[in-house]
Order: C-alpha cells, then structure tokens, then sequence
C-alpha cells in the first residue's frame, strides 16, 4: 500500500471525530461568547464605577478566591455533594417505588397522591429545624431535606409516563396472554422512562437547593455553612465562589444524568441527535 493510499485512509478515519468536534464547537461556540461578554460587562461595571468588593466582586475577585481558598472550598464541596448523592438516591429509590405503586393500583394512587402533592405546599424551611429536633445535626437531616425536595417531580413524571402506555399495545399483550405483571414491566415501564429521567433531570437540579438550605438550618460544614459564615465577614467573594461552585455542580449533575439516559434508553438518540435545522 503506497504512502498516499495510507494517508487517505488515515483522513477518512479521523473524518467523522473531526466532523463532530466541528459541530460541537458551532454549537457551544456562541453560548460561550454569550458568557464571557457576560462576565466582561460585570468586570467592567465593578472598575468602572469602583464597586467595593464586599458590595459586589468582579469575576477576577471571585477567580482569586477560588484559587487561594482552593483547599477549604473542596472540603466543604465534598460535604455538600455527598449529601446531595445520598439524597438524591434516598429519593430516587422512594419515588420510584412510589410511583410503581400508583401505577399498579387506583387505589393506592387515589390514598397516596394527596399525600405526595401536600408534601409540597409545606415550607421546607419549615420542616427542616423540625429535622434537626427529630434526628439530630449530622448528615442526617440534610439528606432527608434532599430527599423532600428531589423525590416529587420524579414520582409525578414516572406515574404520568406509566399512565402514557398505548392502549393498543396493552391490548395486544393481553391478546398474547400477558399477565398484569408482565404488562407492567414489558410495556408500562419502558414507556416511563424517558418521564422518569425528565424528573431525574429536575429532581438533581433541585437537589443542590435542598442540600444548601439544610446546611443553612443547622451544620458546621458544606458549602451553604461557608456561605452563611462567610457573609458576617463580609467575605463576598468567597459567598460568590461558594455559588459558582453550586452552579458547576448542578450543570454537571445535570449532565451526567442526560448522559446515563442516552445510555439507558437508546432508542431515544436518533430523536436527540437529529440536525439543528430540523428542531
């Protein structure tokens, strides 16, 4: 095989990676630029009428505080994504037993729905001093906070995607000699999926909340302690870092549960990766 057959081979290979860093730098590329104008304006707002730092940081104050509190910030964002993941989970495992239950039984739907949606008109910042009388300071009550706010939209959005089946298929597996059960499992449950990781998606982002107020209520650690310690002292730039940090951790929770979806329901990809101009 000669060099230039070799070499054609070798492009036509490296082709398709290349096509598709193209389009995903055509399609982060703008958002991007959108941010960083963002934070060009705020550094520019702050030096050009001499803002104060306590007041409001620029984004390079704020770049500074990540750098010089590194090591404090990681201890206590490794407390707050700790009680995220076992809140998330705790509610993960109840919403979705939950919301099994609701879509086997009308009446176990008509006695627990009330209760699942009144979960929701309560304050959390109400329940969560209750907790800390209930269960004590610890992980504990924070995780149960997490958990209160998580597992709501996961239930709704699993129960609206079991209730989503097609009639028609339903009928035809009775037809077949399907029992309940395997209706359930074989029909009912794959349909719900994509509902469930809507939820999931929702459930994660919120999570990030629940953690924060806990640690408000009661903690000596975590990001939301760092905060509410940080803001006496008038420290807000690392109140600001502190947000950052919540955010990118959002972002990226969001994200990995999208990617576990592309990855557990692939018959969803060719409707996500369809071209832009079709959207």
């Amino acid at each position: 095989m000669s060099a230039e057959t070799r070499m054609s081979h070798v492009t036509a290979s490296a082709r398709p990676w290349t096509k598709s860093l193209d389009r995903t730098v055509r399609r982060w590329l703008p958002a991007l630029i959108i941010v960083l104008g963002i934070l060009a304006v705020w550094e520019a707002y702050v030096r050009i009428f001499d803002v104060q730092t306590w007041l409001l940081p620029a984004p390079s104050a704020i770049g500074v505080a990540l750098i010089e509190d590194a090591g404090l910030l990681r201890r206590h964002t490794g407390v707050t994504l700790s009680e995220i993941m076992v809140g998330f989970a705790l509610a993960l495992a109840s919403g979705v037993l939950l919301a099994a239950a609701i879509g086997i039984s009308r009446t176990l739907e008509r006695a627990l729905y009330p209760f699942i949606i009144a979960s929701q008109t309560i304050p959390i910042i109400v329940i969560a001093p209750m907790l800390l009388i209930w269960v004590g300071y610890g992980l504990a009550p924070k995780v149960i906070v997490v958990a209160l706010i998580s597992f709501f939209p996961i239930v709704v959005n699993m129960v609206d995607g079991l209730k989503s089946v097609d009639r028609d298929m339903v009928n035809l597996m009775r037809t077949l000699g399907a029992n309940r059960r395997q209706i359930f499992f074989k029909v009912q449950v794959p349909t719900s999926l994509p509902y469930l990781f809507s939820g999931m998606r929702v459930a994660i982002a919120v999570s990030v909340i629940g953690a924060v107020i806990g640690e408000w209520v009661g903690s000596s650690e975590g990001l939301g302690y760092l905060m509410l310690r940080s803001k006496p002292q008038f420290l807000t730039e690392r109140v600001f870092a502190s947000i950052a940090i919540l955010s990118v951790m959002g972002i990226a929770l969001f994200a990995s549960v999208g990617i576990i979806q592309r990855l557990a329901i692939p018959w969803q990809r060719a409707a996500d990766d369809e071209p832009e101009d079709l959207r």
